[in-house]
């Protein structure tokens, strides 16, 4: 029996082309072949090894920690006591060695005796600072005022020993005390600093006990009052003009450029006159530059022991061993117009320092 086409169906459709077609194999070229056999073989994959964890990050030392349990700042603790008592020694290492000076400078050039001094003084204070700090306590960054400082300061001690040598010690040193008043007046004009009523009462007093003490009725104590006058000015004109620098230089490198720049200052005044010591006027010019090197440091120590205002006081003690020393060796009474004319001027520059230091306080 035959199939029967019916007109109104359609044939069975043929399978799709690709499944009839045989599978091709894809050739692969040689250059590849080279290739795939020169390629190393990958192990099987095995179980993943743990990355190591990573060290925690370690601070440098210079960085401060920001933790709570941060150390605070240390906080210098004032001692009083132990700083009147270096202020006292201070004074009394003053005295020596200003009466030395004014023994010396009656048989010795004032030029040497001053250079002795001053370069006694640079040996004892380079033989206690240098161990412990070497050379690098004259590093600084500012040498031009460093250099300023010990010029003015050489000239300021030259012109105190003349004044010794021609008036009492005691008068020279109470004329020397009016320098902080002159420092107060140099910063009104130099520093535009303003000065109250309170103030002005203060350097006028001042002067005046400096004009009773200059007595100028004695043609002798005139012109030894106005080398004591000239001391006092250019030591306060030093402390005006190198007020700052405190805050960036070490008490060490200050004395150790004062002492150096002054001994070559003293040194240039030695060939206009120069006599071969003895033996013991030799060892009294080592002790007077070693007495002002000890004066130097137990002032230093007194005033970072203590506020300036709880020691400074205690600096005018310097009178009252000049006027006994005055005594004891040259046989030079007192005055009533010295007595008068010193407590004046002492009266008026501890005024002058409570008010100042009253001022600073209600500033801050």
């Amino acid at each position: 029996m035959t199939d029967t086409v019916l007109p109104h169906a359609r044939p069975a459709p043929s399978p799709p082309h690709w499944t009839a077609m045989a599978p091709r194999e894809r050739s692969v070229p040689e250059y590849a072949e080279r290739r795939i056999a020169a390629a190393p073989a990958i192990a099987p994959a095995g179980p993943r090894t743990p990355r190591p964890a990573a060290a925690p990050r370690q601070m440098p030392a210079s960085a401060p920690a920001k933790t709570a349990n941060a150390p605070a700042k240390t906080v210098r603790v004032d001692n009083v006591p132990r700083g009147i008592l270096y202020m006292i020694a201070a004074t009394m290492f003053f005295a020596v060695s200003h009466a030395i000076s004014k023994w010396l400078v009656a048989t010795y050039p004032v030029g040497e005796v001053m250079f002795f001094r001053s370069l006694s003084s640079l040996l004892v204070t380079a033989a206690l600072v240098l161990p412990f700090t070497g050379l690098a306590v004259f590093d600084t960054p500012r040498p031009g005022a460093h250099l300023a400082r010990g010029f003015s300061q050489a000239c300021s001690q030259t012109f105190a020993v003349i004044a010794f040598s021609m008036m009492p010690l005691a008068g020279a040193i109470a004329i020397n005390f009016s320098a902080p008043l002159w420092a107060a007046l140099l910063s009104v004009f130099w520093l535009k600093e303003r000065a109250g009523p309170a103030r002005w009462a203060a350097l006028l007093t001042g002067f005046s006990g400096v004009v009773i003490v200059a007595n100028p009725g004695a043609d002798a104590l005139q012109i030894g009052a106005l080398f004591a006058l000239a001391n006092a000015v250019m030591y306060g004109s030093v402390t005006v003009a190198v007020r700052g620098m405190s805050a960036t230089e070490s008490a060490n490198t200050l004395m150790m450029w004062q002492l150096m720049t002054v001994a070559a200052f003293h040194a240039a005044l030695l060939p206009f006159g120069l006599v071969t010591p003895t033996p013991q006027d030799a060892l009294l010019l080592f002790l007077t530059g070693a007495a002002n090197s000890g004066a130097q440091y137990t002032w230093t120590k007194a005033l970072s022991l203590a506020p300036t205002a709880a020691v400074s006081p205690f600096y005018y003690l310097l009178l009252v061993w000049a006027m006994g020393v005055g005594f004891l060796v040259w046989g030079d009474v007192p005055t009533p117009g010295l007595i008068a004319g010193s407590a004046v001027v002492v009266g008026s520059g501890l005024f002058l320092l409570w008010h100042e230091t009253r001022r600073h306080k209600e500033k801050k």
